[in-house]
């Protein structure tokens, strides 16, 4: 039987995702030894939607995995979040037909990144914004966001270390949101696929756009030169999340 399951995470005691070959704790295997246990031992795969990185949250993950047996959705869903540690929860459950795959099935990927814009760093936000202190012009933020949505050559937005060859991607929607009560910047970006760290490169160009620093149509350049160098500033992992993925 293959289930699906949404779940949400806090990233910051995690090493990414995906299982590693070295001990390091990742969402992955804390999910795995909950269904080992759960199968008496036996191992039991888990396919995540996204590979988010270390210190990278999540609101809407999208897992999938065979179970040798039958258990009513709801039932799983209780059983995981039992084995779950703190940082960890199962939001939904449901029965799928064998050729659904979490990652391969998926349409569209929503991220979220916080910034928070106090003039010192709130204790209470370090581990779940990035902190930015400098003024920012929104209207010039909003302006550079139009450059961003379309399909485009992302090479200059592609981190080291990653794996895929092809960096053109489309991005359907990328709005800003300015929240007044909790003194925040809150960036969505949707699109078919995002590569290693694109968003949170994404974010410190447009932060620089805002502050002034960057010229508000410099997408456009940086899609030309395809230069990793030219987008300087990596946003933290801290501040983006996984809020959701879409499926057909």
């Amino acid at each position: 039987m293959r289930y699906k399951a949404i779940l949400k995470y806090d990233g910051t005691r995690f090493s990414g995702f995906q299982l590693q070959a070295s001990n390091l704790r990742t969402v992955q295997g804390v999910i795995e030894n909950a269904l080992m246990k759960m199968s008496k031992g036996e191992r039991i795969v888990v396919f995540g939607a996204s590979r988010t990185d270390a210190g990278v949250h999540a609101l809407g993950q999208v897992i999938h995995f065979d179970y040798k047996k039958f258990l009513p959705p709801e039932k799983m869903r209780l059983a995981l979040n039992s084995l779950m540690p703190l940082d960890v929860e199962f939001t939904d459950v449901q029965a799928v037909d064998d050729d659904f795959h979490a990652r391969f099935a998926a349409h569209e990927k929503t991220y979220l990144y916080r910034v928070a814009r106090g003039r010192f760093v709130d204790p209470f936000k370090r581990f779940y914004t990035t902190h930015y202190p400098y003024p920012v012009d929104l209207a010039k933020i909003e302006e550079a966001l139009k450059d961003v949505v379309g399909t485009h050559d992302f090479t200059s937005f592609a981190a080291s270390g990653g794996q895929a060859v092809n960096k053109v991607r489309t991005i359907s929607k990328a709005t800003v949101e300015s929240s007044e009560s909790e003194n925040e910047l809150k960036f969505y970006f949707t699109g078919d696929g995002f590569l290693y760290n694109q968003v949170r490169i994404m974010v410190g160009v447009l932060l620089e756009i805002g502050n002034g620093r960057r010229p508000v149509h410099d997408f456009l350049r940086l899609y030309e030169v395809k230069d990793r160098k030219e987008a300087r500033w990596t946003a933290p992992a801290s501040g983006l999340y996984l809020q959701e993925v879409h499926y057909l």
